[in-house]
């Protein structure tokens, strides 16, 4: 069985999607596009060879009989519209993060969805699928490391432009580890609290960089979360978690070593696309798979509520400097 997938979106992200699906992936064929702006969205078409049409809009696109399975990889504020549309037309949906820009978007999402009876969404957090993540999450279940402890982690770019604001650290770049942690420890956040260390002079005006981001989870797990987007060396993600009888620490992507002019040296990544090209893979083809099967899996509608949830409360951490509670509300069945 072939998926015939319309993307809403292709800008970056939705045609380096649209590339893997055609050039790398199985069981599934572009057959719509649309963009605000068309002549990308004939663009994309035109240099992939792609036999797809080009529909005005989303709305348009979802209600396609040629479209089987949706994509989202619009612009954030877009999102929660089009998902919504993609469940009332019991189209499984692909919807890269925020999938919504609130919490409370997030949950209109899911009540669609318990009211559509069966899962359509599966929320673009790529990092579940990496093999280092991956090994981690291997790590903590099957108990080699004792109970988690603490978790260090950091997340940084080489720059952003002058468009990235302070608030964007959260909902922007730090929305990944508040999925990804939730994922390996399976815990939920208690608290948050925001610290900025001197900033940067690399910084622009409207951004506080770096900044510290502190986590209590639930079973009372410390995390600490540096976010610096202005690094200038590298895009580079670091995670380890101490457990009570070991560490485990994120593996480095594998990268050439040089022995050159009296030094040893390795190539630091600058591009998130490349740091996690393989992840992406594997992730749409899970949602390839899973709309052929009519059985989605990975990062749930749940998940994006929760943290958005969490985002929401470590930007009210920003602007207070408080340790602010994170309230979950109780996980549905449905999502079980």
């Amino acid at each position: 069985m072939t998926i015939h997938i319309g993307i809403i979106g292709t800008g970056m992200i939705g045609e380096e999607h649209a590339r893997r699906i055609t050039l790398q992936l199985t069981g599934a064929t572009i057959t719509a596009v649309t963009d605000v702006d068309q002549e990308q969205a004939r663009g994309v078409v035109e240099r992939l060879g792609l036999a797809a049409e080009v529909y005005p809009d989303g709305a348009s696109l979802i209600a396609s009989e040629a479209v089987d399975a949706v994509m989202v990889t619009s612009w954030g504020p877009t999102h929660e519209e089009y998902v919504l549309a993609a469940i009332e037309a019991g189209k499984p949906v692909f919807c890269e993060k925020p999938l919504a820009t609130t919490a409370d978007g997030c949950r209109r999402i899911i009540e669609a969805e318990q009211a559509a009876g069966k899962r359509l969404v599966q929320v673009g957090f790529m990092r579940r699928y990496d093999s280092g993540y991956q090994l981690m999450k291997e790590a903590i279940d099957t108990d080699r490391l004792g109970a988690p402890l603490m978790v260090h982690a950091a997340h940084r770019n080489p720059e952003v432009p002058e468009r990235y604001v302070t608030p964007m650290a959260i909902h922007d770049t730090l929305i990944h580890e508040l999925d990804t942690f939730r994922w390996l420890l399976d815990d939920d956040y208690k608290n948050a609290q925001v610290v900025f260390p001197r900033k940067t002079r690399h910084a622009h005006s409207q951004v506080a960089d770096p900044q510290i981001v502190m986590l209590e989870t639930v079973k009372g797990v410390r995390i600490d979360v540096e976010v610096f987007v202005n690094c200038r060396y590298g895009y580079d993600i670091q995670c380890e978690v101490v457990g009570e009888e070991g560490v485990a620490r994120l593996p480095e992507p594998q990268s050439l070593q040089f022995r050159q002019s009296a030094q040893r040296s390795n190539e630091i990544l600058m591009d998130w696309k490349k740091r996690f090209a393989d992840a992406f893979s594997v992730e749409l083809q899970a949602f390839i798979d899973g709309a052929a099967s009519g059985t989605l899996g990975g990062p749930s509608s749940w998940d994006g509520y929760a943290a958005a949830i969490a985002g929401d409360v470590c930007v009210r951490a920003q602007e207070s400097g408080a340790i602010e509670p994170i309230l979950m509300p109780e996980r549905p069945a449905f999502y079980a």
